[in-house]
């Protein structure tokens, strides 16, 4: 290579993930020089100097400059190959996830000082024993509660994570106003804590299994254990910090209760905002029954498919039910049709603008004698076979997953023989 050249010759560029890309030139002695800038692997940045071999006997090269402290901290709590490796939703819902723990590990920190004086420590007068039995009691029942509520409710929890998901953390809140208010009434104290230790366990419950179907989502590139892992670790800083401020705080509000439940609730209220901001920011792209409501509505109104980020905003946080009975050989696509079916006829009963030839149907109901149920059934079948596919391509075309779904399904199906009179749904 001619000297005069120097690096003016790029023979290749890399990029780390998302980062900046940075080129490699050949140096006017035969080595490698790479240029400064781009975040790579464990943050290292700056410029890598490698020889060519056979220049100098294959010498290998050295980092150039320390790599910066705040890439290598993000490397430590951000799943590899962050942005691109997680949803977009990912930053915004952990940053408000990190601020209702901090306030939740607060509002625990005084929860348990309640419950602590509540069975006796620091009294001269308490009895070892009673405190041992109250505590037994109190981890037992909320074993049996953690079991009862899994059977009841665990297949459930994946069709509205984020129902649950704000349930548990408003759970957690009463349970720790109750473990507060415990010392209050000392003839009711056991009762008390049992209580709220059983609601404590259902959180566990309700937590675990839709963070669970939250990192699921959050996981894009087949990275759920890597998600889950660095997650722990930002739940770890936070708690450590909230571990931290505990120790400042509680020596100041420990003698003054009317001080300690004004922090107590100023925290709480932080938690249940921080917990509903969390929430909002997820967008789910697979329907379940509240967000498929939302978008048939509109689609049936104004012929549009809603984007999951516009139908995330408005996905009621409370929902209804309508059920479908389901046929041995339902796929995901029949599922999806059945419960448009379902919402459709509930949409026959609303006043809002439908098109032409459900309004007429509607129109039909309210105007005429009572029709036979079943016959309604059949014609918003045939409807839907022309309603249906317009409909999908929509959810398709508008970046919603069909090919999976987050619907209620249980176990049952049905086995009816075909009949030339009637047509199969």
């Amino acid at each position: 290579m001619a000297e005069g050249r120097g690096l003016a010759v790029t023979l290749c560029s890399e990029r780390f993930g998302s980062g900046t890309a940075r080129g490699c030139r050949a140096a006017a002695d035969g080595s490698l020089q790479w240029e400064a800038g781009a975040w790579r692997w464990w943050g290292l940045s700056g410029a890598f100097s490698v020889k060519l071999a056979g220049r100098d006997g294959g010498r290998g090269g050295t980092p150039g400059t320390a790599s910066s402290p705040l890439s290598g901290l993000l490397a430590v709590f951000l799943p590899q190959g962050f942005p691109d490796s997680v949803s977009p939703d990912y930053l915004p819902y952990q940053l408000w996830d990190s601020v209702q723990a901090f306030a939740s590990s607060l509002s625990g920190a005084l929860a348990t000082q309640a419950v602590l004086l509540g069975i006796g420590v620091g009294d001269a007068k308490a009895s070892v024993s009673a405190a041992t039995a109250t505590w037994l009691v109190k981890d037992s029942t909320g074993m049996l509660g953690r079991i009862i509520f899994a059977w009841w409710k665990g297949s459930k929890l994946d069709c509205n994570a984020k129902q649950w998901r704000l349930f548990a953390d408003i759970l957690n809140d009463v349970a720790m106003f109750l473990e507060i208010m415990a010392p209050v009434l000392p003839i009711c104290f056991t009762i008390t804590v049992c209580t709220s230790n059983l609601a404590k366990c259902i959180v566990s419950v309700a937590g675990g299994a839709t963070r669970a179907a939250l990192t699921m989502h959050q996981a894009r590139r087949n990275n759920m254990a890597d998600v889950s892992a660095k997650d722990s670790s930002q739940e770890t800083l936070v708690n450590l910090a909230g571990l931290l401020v505990s120790l400042l705080m509680l020596p100041l509000v420990s003698d003054c209760p009317s001080v300690s439940l004004g922090c107590f609730f100023f925290l709480t209220a932080l938690h249940i905002y921080a917990n509903y901001r969390a929430v909002r920011a997820l967008v789910m792209e697979t329907l379940n029954e509240g967000r498929l409501w939302l978008i048939l509505k509109h689609f049936l109104q104004k012929g549009e498919v809603l984007s999951p980020t516009s139908a995330n905003q408005m996905e009621p946080l409370w929902t209804d039910q309508v059920q479908v009975v389901l046929s041995q050989t339902a796929g995901p696509e029949t599922v999806l049709r059945a419960a448009t079916h379902g919402l459709v006829l509930g949409a026959l009963q609303g006043d809002g603008p439908l098109p032409g030839e459900l309004e007429e149907l509607r129109n039909q109901m309210w105007a005429g004698p009572e029709k036979d149920s079943w016959a309604i059934v059949k014609e918003t079948h045939q409807v839907l076979d022309k309603l249906f596919p317009k409909f999908l391509k929509g959810l398709q075309d508008a970046g919603w997953k069909t090919e999976k779904h987050q619907l209620e399904v249980d176990e049952w199906r049905a086995t009816w023989p075909l009949s030339p009179e009637k047509k199969m749904l």
